[in-house]
């Protein structure tokens, strides 16, 4: 009967240690699945981030672009109304010469 009971105790502890490392090896592959999903999932993320940053400086590049052209622009209209002031004093001069006489 001791023969029985060490026998049946040797055996559930091997079929403890077998179940053990099974359970183990099984939730270390769902971990890995895990750490997978995880790191694909961030991956993504990361590709948004950096298409959104692209997008941005894209849009950052025609900006900067359009601010040249205004300033290019304010500048010929600053010329002209600076050219259309000469004309206008030199008309004004002109009109005031001409109600002296």
């Amino acid at each position: 009967m001791n023969e029985v009971l060490a026998g049946l105790s040797v055996v559930s502890t091997i079929c403890a240690i077998v179940f053990g490392y099974v359970a183990f090896a099984r939730n270390g592959k769902r971990d890995v699945a895990d750490e997978a999903k995880s790191d694909a999932t961030v991956l993504t993320e990361i590709g948004y981030i950096k298409a959104n940053t692209d997008e941005i400086k894209a849009e950052q590049k025609e900006q900067r672009k359009t601010n040249v052209e205004v300033v290019t622009r304010l500048t010929a209209v600053e010329a002209s109304a600076k050219q259309a002031h000469k004309r206008l004093d030199a008309f004004e001069s002109r009109e005031r010469r001409e109600h002296e006489e």
